[in-house]
């Protein structure tokens, strides 16, 4: 976890007052694995009695964009992609990764109800959470440059859930099997 980043810092504020079990990880350097490194996750999470989550948070502002206010930015990189699944192929069936997207509100629109906002510091988050095997079928290549894939905003608004029904074990997590990761291609390409 980087101390410095507040969407991190307030994502790891919710879960200490929800008092939910969880290690933050120290994002300084990559994991060595053989065949390379991996981007290390942000956060496990282990709510008793659940799956627990291997959680990689992003943040965004809500809106985004100062002249062109764009909502639902859920961009990732592909490396994040690929290294949330490996870390799942690592620890196992029993752990689900999952995407956190941290919006930070900056307008008066929110992506969640005002009694599902989180306030930080005198700013208000809403987390949305989607697991990677909801993400990966629908990512798209957003830039080449930057090696980002994003999902179509009205797939992505259904996929993606307020964090608390993750957590709280309102929806059914089943995490996806270790086998299931061994079918994407390395390079993890869609089709366009």
């Amino acid at each position: 976890m980087q101390r410095d980043n507040h969407y991190e810092a307030a994502f790891e504020e919710y879960l200490r007052e929800r008092r939910l079990p969880y290690i933050a990880v120290d994002e300084a350097r990559r994991s060595l694995v053989a065949g390379g490194s991996l981007k290390s996750l942000d956060f496990i999470v282990s709510p008793p009695g659940r799956v627990s989550w291997l959680v990689d948070v992003k943040g965004r502002r809500f809106p985004s964009g100062d002249e062109h206010h764009q909502y639902w930015k859920n961009w990732s990189t592909r490396d994040d992609l690929r290294s949330l699944a490996a870390w799942q192929e690592h620890f196992g069936p029993t752990f689900c990764p999952m995407l956190v997207f941290a919006y930070h509100l900056v307008s008066n629109r929110s992506p969640l109800p005002a009694e599902q906002l989180f306030a930080f510091r005198g700013d208000h988050f809403g987390f949305l959470g989607v697991r990677l095997s909801d993400y990966l079928p629908h990512a798209r290549p957003l830039s080449d440059r930057w090696d980002t894939v994003a999902m179509p905003t009205g797939l992505f608004r259904r996929a993606a859930r307020p964090l608390h029904e993750w957590l709280q074990g309102d929806l059914f997590a089943a995490p996806v099997l270790a086998e299931d990761w061994q079918e994407l291609p390395a390079d993890l390409e869609w089709e366009r």
